[in-house]
């Protein structure tokens, strides 16, 4: 009996380790990045508005996308919207982002023309 428990520890530990590593490599999630007003974000994909910062609240740690010129949608001075994908952990269970572990800038007409993000540009 004793080989028999010693197997299945060491095919929980391997789970596990596969699941924590997973989890490290987070997930790739491209859409719409709003910042309207100061420390509020989110990140609107095709699975729903994923919170990054609220002011007072929850904040992901990680840096946010740099998007400026073209990329960038002014609505309230600075703040305002762009398109890009980020690749993040998030909170299990939840839509909150944990950790931003990568971003990276994309052309607005990228989720203009995305059939899952049709309707979902902030304003």
């Amino acid at each position: 009996m004793p080989g028999k428990k010693v197997w299945v520890l060491t095919m929980l530990l391997g789970m596990l380790t596969v699941t924590a590593s997973a989890a490290g490599q987070g997930v790739l999630r491209c859409g719409w990045f709003d910042n309207p007003t100061p420390n509020n974000a989110w990140l609107i994909d095709r699975d729903g508005e994923w919170t990054i910062s609220e002011q007072g609240g929850h904040q992901a740690e990680g840096d946010w996308p740099s998007l400026s010129g073209r990329q960038w949608v002014a609505t309230n001075g600075s703040h305002g919207h762009g398109c890009a994908c980020m690749r993040v952990i998030a909170i299990p269970g939840s839509h909150d982002i944990a950790r931003i572990l990568s971003t990276q800038a994309k052309p607005l007409q990228q989720c203009r023309k995305d059939p899952a993000l049709r309707g979902k540009e902030p304003g």
